[in-house]
Parts: structure tokens; sequence; C-alpha cells
């Protein structure tokens, strides 16, 4: 039986979890959710900031054709390109959901109300190309608080630098390892460092850095399993807080180094970690690991619905999880490696998936488009 105590405690998880200084955002769209009121009503209720969108989450929503059918009607007699339309509705879904989050985005001065949406992800290792879409991207939804997310490709890091450097605000995504994550601050801050040159208002550039959780566990768990000695079994969903925990120590450095240092008289923005894929995988784990065990201030969640709705229901938040653990996080991901399972080839293949996967889905929904456009299905299916 549940006390009147512990259901309080319950129920106010998502507010303790933002009163220690976590940005909550939705890791999902659609334009159901923007039309019934449920995104309006998730920020009225559950402590939601921010949207973030991905291929997959576009995919999964306009691929059904549910709230798009109208739109869909008008292109397919505009005779649009599939690109064109797939963009048209993508665009629109974060151009509203944006303007459902400017009141947050205005309380907050930028650095919450955000609304994320990608590059093509068929662009991941083409840099002019990204920032070419990058551009477009901003300028189609015309809002101030949206944010253009670029994936942490070594393509993308340069891109990264020219797109901040314009004054336009990123998400970097797909973010696996901690050498490619300092690579990202440093794009940043010489992005920031270009802008400045150009004489461009600082105050108005935000960036998160999306650092990616849940499928190093899976990822490692798997060659832990294989091993199937005491050993490798008791490491098992450790490595990804450990990860997650070593890059908030690297966020802490380069942001108290003298290069950001200088970059604070223009008053300049820190980019936040942001934890990303934190919806938990293996059905052993308890559903909220990911955003219980890395509660740090100054950091962003985003989080499936089902793993916002069950940290309303049961999480359990209770201070700061991340800076005290920077030895075990050592040791934790030492202990791995010392039993043959290599890192860097670990989060290299993350990297190589996640770009993958977004392609496959980003392929699926112009299919899907492809279909409703011409009435006719397209090659392969």
């Amino acid at each position: 039986m549940i006390t009147v105590t512990e259901a309080s405690a319950t129920a106010g998880a998502l507010k303790r979890l933002s009163d220690e200084g976590v940005s909550i955002w939705l890791d999902d769209l659609s334009r159901r959710r923007i039309t019934s009121g449920n995104l309006a009503e998730l920020i009225d209720t559950k402590h939601v900031v921010g949207v973030t969108t991905n291929p997959s989450i576009f995919q999964a929503a306009i691929g059904s054709g549910e709230g798009y059918e109208e739109q869909l009607t008008d292109l397919a007699v505009r005779g649009v390109t599939v690109d064109e339309a797939v963009r048209m509705m993508t665009t629109a879904d974060v151009r509203s959901a944006a303007d459902i989050l400017r009141p947050v985005y205005d309380a907050t001065g930028g650095r919450d109300g955000r609304v994320s949406i990608e590059v093509d992800p068929r662009l991941a290792h083409n840099t002019a190309a990204t920032v070419a879409e990058a551009r477009q991207l901003a300028w189609l939804v015309d809002r101030p608080n949206v944010m253009i997310k670029i994936p942490a490709t070594k393509a993308g890091l340069p891109a990264i630098t020219e797109v901040i450097g314009a004054g336009i605000s990123v998400n970097v995504t797909l973010i696996f390892s901690l050498e490619r994550y300092r690579e990202v601050m440093d794009a940043y801050l010489a992005g920031l460092e270009k802008a400045q040159a150009a004489g461009l208002d600082l105050s108005a550039i935000h960036s998160v850095a999306s650092f990616f959780v849940s499928r190093v566990d899976s990822e490692i768990d798997k060659r832990l399993t294989l091993l199937g000695t005491d050993e490798a079994l008791a490491l098992k969903g450790r490595a990804a807080l450990a990860n997650a925990r070593l890059a908030y120590e690297a966020y802490e450095e380069v942001f108290a180094g003298e290069r950001w240092l200088a970059l604070t008289g223009s008053r300049a923005n820190k980019q936040r970690p942001l934890w990303a894929s934190t919806g938990v995988k293996d059905p052993a784990y308890k559903d909220t690991l990911y955003v219980e065990d890395l509660v740090a201030p100054g950091t962003v969640n985003t989080m499936p619905e089902a793993t916002l709705n069950a940290t309303a229901d049961h999480g359990n938040i209770h201070g700061d999880t991340v800076t005290g653990g920077y030895a075990q996080a050592r040791a934790d991901l030492a202990a791995v490696e010392r039993l043959g399972i290599s890192y860097d080839e670990v989060v290299q293949q993350l990297e190589d998936e996640g770009v993958a996967k977004f392609e496959v889905a980003w392929q699926d929904l112009l299919d899907a488009v492809t279909k409703s456009l011409t009435g006719k299905e397209v090659d392969g299916e």
C-alpha cells in the first residue's frame, strides 16, 4: 500500500528533476500531438520545456498519415516532389510546436522552449551540404526557438562551427564517445568565436550536445553477456552511465577553461549536455534508470513519453547523481576494456549504426509520402 507521503513524493518527481537544474524535453512530435492539445498539456502538467525530433520520430508520425491527410492532398494537387513534401510537413510541425513552446522560450531567455529538427541524414558525411541544409531549415521554420540538429560525424564538426558562426542555434546529435564530445565542444567554441568576430549577439545563440545513453549499454551488455563470466555479467548496465558521467566531467572542464572564459564577456551561453536515448531497452533495468542516475545541474534529459510518464509515476529523484561518480565511472569503463571489449570500437560502431538507422527511417518516410502523393507503391515494396 502506497502511503500519502510516498504518493506525493512520486507525484513530484518531475518537478524535483526540474528543480535540480535538469530541463525536461519530450523526445517525440506528431501533428496529432499538436492539434489535440497534448503537447500543451505536457508543458502544463509534466514540466516539459522542449521537444526533440529525429527522422525515426517523423517516420512514425507522418508514415501513418494520421493528421496529415489534408496537407498531403494539397501537396499532391500541387505536384511537389517527395523531398519538398516531407520538408513542408516536418517544418510545419516544428513551427507549430515552437509556437506552443514560445512562452517557455521567452520566460527562460531562450534557454528552453526549444524544438529541434534534424538535417537530412543522407548528408551526414557532407559538410557543405549540411551547412546549406541547416540554413534552409532555419529559414523554413522561421522561429527563434528552433534548433537545427547536426550529427557529430567528422564531417559534421566543421558544419557545427559554420552554423553556430552564422548565429543559428544547434543541437548536436549522435554523440557516443568522450573524444568526439570534446571535439563537439571545440567546434561549438570555434563557432562562437566566429560569430563574435562577425559582430553577432552571442547571447542569442544556444546549443545542446546530445550524448546517447541506452545504446551504449545495449551494445556493451551484449558483449558482456557473450563473455558470460561473473566479472563480465557484474558490469552489465554500468557502461552507459559511466560514459555519460565522464562526459559531464569533460563539460565542466571545458566550460571552466580560458577559451570559454574569454567568451563570457560577450554573454555567450554554455553548450549544455543533453541525455538522449534515455528509454531503457533492457526490461531487467528500472525504466527510469537513465533519468534518476543522470541528474546534474545544467543538463537536458529528452525522454520518450513512456519514460516521462514512468518518471512522473514512480521516479525517485534524490539530488545530483553525476558529479560524485567520476572515479567509479573511469573504473567501470577500464574494467570493460580489460575484458577485451574495445571502447573505441563500440562507440564508432554506434555512431555508424546511428547514422544508418536515421537514413533508413528517412527513406521509409520518403517511400510512405511517395505512396500518399501518387497513390502508387514505390519500387521495392
